[in-house]
């Protein structure tokens, strides 16, 4: 029982450590520089921004063939900064930055801090990762019940 609890503590071990390094740095993804802050944009209200269509062409046109090829993954429009961000589904996780009211490209850059959200969230892993997931949660079980028994029982040990 000990070799079991051993091998079944390292991998959940790892897991909890990689899980935990990158819930810290996406935490602090600003202090790390995996996100920008780009520069805001004239604060007016909603009801007089360009249309959606016009601005995601804008950050097409801006973000080049490639990252507009791939399609948007999504979009962040924020009011208060007169800005809309469009993060496009490419490997770089492009993303631009553009004025609501202008249609004026503020920043183009690539998001940094994407591939620690998927590692972090298991997304990387694609859609089994839920099956992953689950096979860790019965591991971190067993891992708890054969430590206490192990703790119970000191003499017994397999």
């Amino acid at each position: 029982m000990t070799h079991i609890h051993l091998w079944i503590g390292v991998s959940a071990a790892a897991l909890v450590i990689v899980i935990s390094v990158t819930g810290i740095m996406l935490n602090h993804k600003q202090l790390f520089g995996f996100q920008p802050d780009p520069p805001g944009a004239a604060r007016t209200g909603l009801a007089e921004a360009l249309p959606m269509l016009f601005l995601v062409s804008a950050a097409e046109s801006a973000a080049g063939e490639k990252a507009a090829a791939a399609g948007v993954d999504r979009l962040d429009v924020r009011p208060d900064k007169g800005i809309m961000k469009v993060r496009f589904d490419d490997r770089l996780a492009t993303e631009v930055t553009v004025a609501i009211h202008t249609g004026e490209v503020l920043a183009t850059g690539t998001r940094d801090d994407v591939f620690l959200e998927k590692l972090h969230s298991g997304e990387i892993f694609g859609d089994n990762w839920v099956l992953i997931s689950d096979a860790l949660a019965i591991g971190l079980i067993i891992l708890l019940l054969t430590g206490f028994w192990m703790w119970l029982y000191p003499r017994a040990r397999m």
